[in-house]
């Protein structure tokens, strides 16, 4: 799965993507079946919507895609063909040949806002001001922070908003005694976290997980979470002091974790087997969990550091390529992913949360409820340090991720001096940024040209 990879009230002023994306925060649940820009016309509006290829780099893992098939697309009145990326930059790279062959086959593309600024930047995609007005208002409408967002800092309506997500902290309830005196688990600092964990080894043994494999997004944690919590930045703070003692937390942590934490892709299946007690995860991959025995778990914000509670918001949306061979198809497609019937079935179907307006359901899990609870708290903190998915990297995103991987395995793992790691990757990190002229994001300042490695 990619990542999975906001929203708030619009402030007065003029925006750019950067600031958006920073203010934005998770609307938190799946929404009320009832009242629309009636899903009934909705249909009638996709009516005879022909053949529709979707391409999509989120929900890739095999039983969200086939939610995605056998629910959210569910009632299309047209027959869809959805078809899910491989790893970075598969996704990328077929767009671009497809826009070069100058013949496209595909109608609808699924994906981040990162890749959808790239490809905007390659003048790849269809303009959809023309939808704007559809999801402007009811409980259809999409928050202007987030529409706003899809015109990625142009004029014009790239993409629609689809999904938004991010990543938590869960735990079995029976470790809580173990909590540090004192701590208050939705304000835990880092030390707290460290001490909590090595409480649990004592009386259970190494307890603590990160999703580690090959698969797993726990590069995600070093970029959204760790070095900013500690340096403030990513990118620009790379090789300082204080990005230096996030890695050293790290390495002090893993004396804690479960040595099998390199194989995990997903936490949710430790968490229910018992084999951790207490992991970091993305919102979708522990659904089953919190779905399966909510009463077992309990969900929390990510720890605080000495910059602030640093935390990486994750916004997918909806386009279409300028050369789609069904445009009017794809977009019956768009209306159909955002109707309120389908959008209230996103969290409980893939682990994402809805974009369009509405409230929780009483039939959403306890559990799920309880997450999205965790989320409210982590993003309304007076110390939240919105941490963005890389922008405008394009081809070199998974390069990006590599390094901070590299740096783990190099730091963690094979316990190699820190700052000399930090050096050499550092310089590996700033060829990328000039290969790509990547401007810096959140929390990084902006920057005129490619960010500065520091």
């Amino acid at each position: 799965m990619s990542d999975h990879d906001d929203l708030v009230e619009a402030p007065h002023g003029a925006f750019d993507r950067r600031t958006l994306l920073e203010k934005a925060a998770i609307a938190g649940g799946a929404l009320a079946t009832a009242g629309i820009l009636s899903d009934r016309a909705l249909s009638a509006l996709a009516a005879d919507a022909g053949n529709v290829t979707f391409y999509s780099n989120q929900l890739t893992q095999v039983a969200e895609a086939e939610a995605v098939r056998n629910i959210l697309l569910k009632g299309f009145q047209g027959k869809c063909t959805a078809i899910f990326s491989g790893p970075d930059p598969e996704f990328d790279n077929r767009m671009r040949a497809e826009a070069r062959a100058g013949k496209g086959s595909i109608d609808v593309l699924g994906a981040l806002h990162g890749n959808f600024s790239t490809l905007e930047d390659k003048n790849i995609l269809l303009d959809l001001s023309d939808l704007v007005k559809e999801f402007s208002s009811g409980k259809t409408a999409i928050p202007k922070d987030f529409m706003t967002l899809g015109k990625v800092g142009t004029n014009r309506q790239y993409y629609i908003p689809w999904i938004q997500a991010t990543y938590v902290c869960v735990a079995n309830k029976k470790v809580l005694p173990l909590l540090p005196k004192g701590a208050n688990i939705n304000r835990l600092t880092y030390g707290q976290y460290n001490q909590w964990a090595k409480a649990i080894k004592a009386r259970y043994g190494p307890r603590t997980g990160f999703p580690a494999s090959s698969n797993g997004l726990i590069h995600r944690f070093f970029q959204g979470y760790q070095v900013p919590a500690f340096s403030g930045g990513v990118v620009t703070t790379f090789k300082q002091p204080l990005a230096a003692a996030s890695w050293r937390w790290l390495d002090a942590l893993w004396e804690n974790v479960h040595p099998q934490s390199l194989t995990y892709g997903f936490m949710q299946d430790p968490l229910l087997s018992e084999e951790v007690l207490l992991a970091w995860e993305h919102v979708a991959r522990l659904r089953n969990a919190l779905l399966t025995r909510p009463d077992t778990f309990v969900v929390f914000p990510a720890p605080i550091g000495p910059k602030g509670l640093a935390y990486m918001p994750v916004l997918a949306g909806l386009a279409i390529p300028k050369n789609a061979p069904n445009p009017a198809g794809g977009k019956a497609l768009i209306r159909h992913l955002l109707s309120v019937s389908t959008q209230a079935k996103t969290l409980s179907a893939v682990g994402f949360y809805p974009v369009v307006a509405g409230r929780l359901s009483k039939q959403i899990s306890p559990g799920l409820r309880a997450q999205s609870n965790a989320i409210k708290i982590m993003q309304g903190s007076p110390k939240a340090l919105p941490a963005l998915l890389p922008i405008g990297l394009g081809a070199e995103g998974g390069n990006f991720n590599t390094i901070f991987r590299d740096t783990f395995t190099r730091t963690v793992i094979r316990d190699e001096n820190v700052q000399s790691v930090l050096n050499e990757q550092g310089g590996k990190l700033q060829a990328l940024m000039d290969k790509s002229g990547a401007p810096c994001w959140k929390p990084d300042p902006a920057s005129n040209g490619p960010c500065k490695v520091k």
